[in-house]
């Protein structure tokens, strides 16, 4: 029993020794900088992330209008096609210039 009683105690010693390492380790300046920075970065990134949502949708409508536009439109180009074979050829008769005396 002295062998388990021992081992947690040194165990447990172990843990205290280790949460006061975390303990000082989050506490120090540098680690408040450190942390500083990396919040700073993560919000410049789920700005960046929120634009691009946005930027999506964009494209989206974009490629869209592009499908639309690139679709071949046969009833316009057969109609004009057709009305300018049947339109008559209109000529403009000449004038003459008056011979000045």
């Amino acid at each position: 029993m002295a062998g388990k009683e021992q081992q947690k105690d040194l165990l447990t010693r172990l843990s205290d020794v280790g949460e006061e390492a975390l303990s000082r380790v989050a506490g120090s300046p540098a680690t408040a900088r450190l942390l500083g920075g990396m919040r700073e970065r993560l919000d410049d990134v789920q700005k960046k992330v929120r634009g691009l949502d946005a930027l999506e949708k964009r494209v989206a409508k974009l490629e869209k209008r592009v499908d639309e536009l690139s679709k071949p439109k046969r009833a316009a180009a057969a109609t004009r096609t057709r009305a300018s074979a049947t339109k008559p050829a209109t000529t403009r008769p000449a004038t003459r210039k008056k011979p000045s005396s």
